[in-house]
């Protein structure tokens, strides 16, 4: 089952590359936002954060796709550095293709930039974990061996 929530996430990840999550369309609803938040910004600062929302919005999109790897990836063996650089190639095969699919959507190009900001989200994920969990390997293990 928790190949079934990576999945349903890398679906979610391929909808916010369509045309309805392209900066103009992002745009309309966030400027808005920004404007009524800071009433004082001016249109430079309120696209720049625009913008900064959006490529934060690759990274948390990747953070979660990691975390779901790194479930998927440890359910069976356990947490393992080669799980984790597994998943990060995972993520980067995944962000390779959600960028080169943006060619087709109207309204969307295609930025190896995007792509390196979605593995660093993954591999965010991955030491984080690797952080939460035991020092894996290198801790003695219990039974004597």
């Amino acid at each position: 089952m928790p190949w079934l929530a990576v999945l349903a996430w890398g679906v979610v990840i391929f909808s916010m590359s369509t045309e309805q999550f392209g900066g103009e369309h992002t745009g309309a609803i966030l400027i808005p936002v920004l404007h009524a938040l800071f009433p004082s910004a001016t249109p430079v600062q309120l696209a720049t954060m625009h913008h900064a929302i959006r490529k934060l919005a690759h990274f948390v999109e990747y953070l979660i796709l990691g975390l779901l790897l790194h479930r998927a990836l440890t359910a069976r063996r356990g947490p393992s550095v080669g799980t984790a650089l597994a998943a990060i190639a995972f993520a980067a095969v995944w962000a390779s293709l959600d960028e080169s699919s943006q060619m087709f959507a109207a309204g969307r190009t295609p930025a190896v930039a995007d792509a390196a900001l979605d593995v660093s989200g993954a591999a965010v994920a991955q030491l984080l974990m690797m952080l939460r969990a035991p020092v894996l390997s290198l801790r003695p293990r219990v039974d004597g061996c």
